[in-house]
């Protein structure tokens, strides 16, 4: 087996067109990576002079109402991943610009997909572009020219008499194709990370590892599915169609039909429907039981008694900062409810999505991509998560000094001091670790697990007593 691949491998070097080709992915892969690192650069730069931009701004305000300072708000920026080098994920679409106000949860804006002109929305040059759908593409000619040549040519004979094991044959020259395919792989992530060392870390590392597994598994698949049935059809065109038409199906028709089904199986709410349900929860109660007039009379007489008056003109706080809270903690109230809902819809459209790995491992690949460079949906929502955390915690402390600062119920001159807005923190984002999502990639994993399984079973079976001559 090894001295088949070797001369596998001889016949490759020794085909001018193919190097040609090569030394022409290679660089189409140094500059769409050589580019997207650039880019990755320019956003850093951009996202950090932004954030110290906003927060100077937020520092030096001099005075002013805490009230007003929660509808001044401030902007969270959401970083670049260094991995969207390799995969972007859903990024192109999500925005990256997020408003933290009070009373209000904002969406995200700025969508580098919104921001595109109408040619420039068909695609950009992605190293992911080019490692699921070019490089696969290559691997099935370079399969069925390995096989079809060696019959055409009448090697294959010789091959056969020297070592009368087709199955064997079949799967050395799968591996040796497969190694061209993990080559151009490893030098695709050679130069990235060459080029965002800097960036590095154990965590990236972990992601990165798993990420060539992924993508290794399913060349693969590409490759040992197009030597046996270049070996199964005697029939050159025969095999060639086959394999190109397996590949048109995994790429283009499975993923539109599997979106449009699970779309239509857990249907999710459109913009206008969200936002109108949220408000209604907001303003007449998230049980339809207990209306905002009637909580805020409630409030009233809870501190009214609490503090033993009759009205809130004794109060030695201002109920107007209690009153404002509390609208804020009722509202979490209703934001846990409507996003956690969605969240539930989101995960039952992804699990459904994955199960369909088992008709299209493209499918499982796109998941494992996305998830393990840290650009899917699942993180989207992760961050989502932190920044909406962030703002609860940003507005309580604006709605406390507002309470207990000093100010009296219905006094909204009364300004809050340059020190306390420099002492509420800045947006700090945590990176997602991999070891607390690993468990949703898992499906992907196995699914690509048992094609490449189901590959192997038919190089050694499928063609055992096969008339391949």
């Amino acid at each position: 087996m090894r001295q088949i691949i070797t001369n596998e491998w001889r016949l490759l070097l020794r085909n001018k067109i193919l190097l040609r080709l090569c030394i022409g992915f290679l660089l189409v892969f140094v500059l769409a990576i050589f580019l997207s690192s650039k880019q990755y650069q320019k956003q850093i730069a951009s996202y950090k002079i932004a954030k110290d931009e906003l927060r100077e701004q937020w520092e030096s305000i001099d005075s002013m109402n805490p009230h007003s300072a929660a509808h001044y708000g401030t902007y969270v920026f959401k970083p670049t991943n260094v991995l969207t080098n390799l995969d972007e994920g859903v990024n192109r679409v999500t925005g990256n610009v997020l408003r933290v106000e009070g009373h209000v949860q904002n969406e995200m804006v700025h969508s580098e997909a919104s921001q595109m002109t109408s040619i420039s929305k068909f695609g950009k040059l992605k190293a992911s572009l080019l490692l699921q759908y070019i490089v696969p593409l290559l691997l099935i000619f370079l399969s069925f020219s390995s096989v079809n040549s060696e019959r055409e040519q009448g090697r294959l004979k010789i091959l056969l008499l020297q070592s009368p094991n087709l199955p064997k044959l079949m799967m050395s020259k799968a591996l040796a194709i497969w190694l061209f395919g993990i080559l151009l792989l490893s030098f695709t992530v050679l130069i990235y990370t060459l080029l965002n060392l800097k960036s590095f870390s154990s965590d990236i590392v972990y992601r990165l590892v798993l990420f060539m597994i992924s993508y290794s598994l399913y060349y693969f698949i590409v490759v040992g599915l197009t030597v046996f049935l270049t070996a199964r059809f005697k029939n050159a065109t025969l095999a060639l169609t086959s394999m190109i038409g397996i590949w048109i199906l995994w790429t283009v028709f499975v993923p539109n039909i599997i979106m449009s089904s699970v779309e239509k199986w857990h249907p999710l709410p459109s913009r206008n429907e969200f936002k109108t349900a949220m408000q209604e929860d907001r303003s007449k109660g998230i049980d339809g039981h207990n209306p905002k007039d009637e909580r805020g009379k409630a409030l009233e007489e809870k501190i009214l008694a609490e503090y033993k008056v009759d009205s809130l003109s004794q109060l030695p706080i201002n109920f107007d900062g209690i009153r404002m809270q509390e609208d804020e903690e009722y509202g979490n109230i209703v934001w846990d409810k409507h996003f956690g809902n969605l969240s539930e819809v989101l995960q039952k459209q992804k699990k459904k999505v994955q199960l369909f790995g088992v008709f299209s491992p493209l499918i499982s690949l796109q998941n494992s991509s996305m998830g393990y460079a840290g650009n899917d949906n699942l993180h989207h929502q992760l961050f989502l998560r932190q920044v909406e955390d962030y703002r609860r915690v940003f507005i309580k402390e604006l709605n406390d000094e507002h309470a207990y600062g000093g100010s009296k119920t219905g006094d909204w001159g009364w300004k809050a001091k340059n020190e306390f807005f420099r002492s509420i923190k800045d947006f700090n984002y945590k990176n997602t670790n991999l070891n607390s999502v690993w468990n949703y990639y898992i499906m992907d994993n196995i699914f690509l697990v048992l094609w490449s399984i189901a590959t192997v079973g038919l190089i050694l079976f499928g063609t055992k007593r096969m008339d391949i001559v």
